[in-house]
Formats: C-alpha cells, structure tokens, sequence
C-alpha cells in the first residue's frame, strides 16, 4: 500500500511538473518570438500594401487600412505577436437605451452563429473583431482573407438581426 501510494505521489509531481512547463492559453509569450513593433508594424504594412490597401500606423502604433469605405485596425502585440487580432471599430452607432438593448440581443445571436468573430459594444459603438493565434507571426498571411470574410459574416448576421422586427 505504502508503494503505491508513493507511486500515486511520485506520478501526481511529475503531472504537475509538466503541467507547469506549458504556457498558459492567451498568455503573453516571448520565448519563442524575439520580434519587435516595428518589425511587426513592417510585416503587417507591408502585406497590406501589396494586396493593394493603403495602411497607416495610428497613434497607438497598430494599422489601420481602408476597405470599402471602412476603417480596420490590426493590433500590435509586442509582447504577444503570435496573436493576431483585426478589428472593424465603430460600425454602428448606438442612439439610444432601447437601441442598446437589441443591439446586445444582436450581437449575442451573431456570436453564436458566427465563426470566429465577436461583436461587441464600447461605449455608444459596435465593434467586430477577430482573434486568433498563430504559429509565427506572419502566418497570418495565409488567413488575412478568411479573417476579412469572419469580420463581413460577424457584422452581416448582426446586421440581419437589427433589422428583424
């Protein structure tokens, strides 16, 4: 008995041992990634610019770019650039507490219907953004597209919402 419950011991600190080792999910992370802001600012303009957007670095240094008469910011994470997260701030304006009211029913039903993207308010504002981690951070490159696509259906299914009656 006094063999096993060592064993049972023994077993249990190597578990924890282990468990300690790995990082922790949505943990800010530099081991791995020894890039800076400006390398990520360059990477993400760059790209932009040769998809054929015009991007800008804001005052927070992260990029905003133009598309279809609406401004997208992607957000620089120095400490954490294997999280990639691209936001379409500002859709729609809310003018009123009844207004505010259906605007969180809608964004509830687009986040459970939607993949990948969130809406949500800040202040008087809906936003919609998408988040995700990848392997290195220009990895984003092969889901630049689809990110766009998650914001376009986040956005569509809390629009369709609104405006049910």
């Amino acid at each position: 008995m006094k063999r096993m419950r060592n064993a049972v011991v023994a077993i249990l600190i190597l578990l924890l041992t282990v468990a300690s080792l790995q990082p922790i999910a949505g943990a800010e992370t530099t081991e791995n990634s020894a890039i800076s802001k400006a390398e990520l600012q360059r990477m993400y303009t760059e790209y932009l610019i040769g998809e054929g957007y015009k991007p800008e670095i804001d005052k927070d240094g992260d990029i905003v770019f133009k598309r279809e008469g609406r401004s997208y910011i992607i957000i620089i994470k120095e400490k954490d650039p294997e999280f990639f997260q691209l936001i379409l701030p500002n859709f729609w304006a809310i003018e009123s507490e009844e207004e505010r009211a259906r605007v969180l029913v809608a964004a509830d039903a687009s986040n459970a219907k939607s993949k990948y993207s969130k809406i949500y308010t800040v202040k008087d504002n809906v936003w919609v953004s998408m988040e995700l981690f990848v392997e290195k951070p220009d990895d984003f490159k092969q889901l630049f597209g689809r990110a766009m696509a998650a914001l376009a259906n986040g956005l569509t299914n809390f629009v369709s919402k609104m405006r049910e009656k």
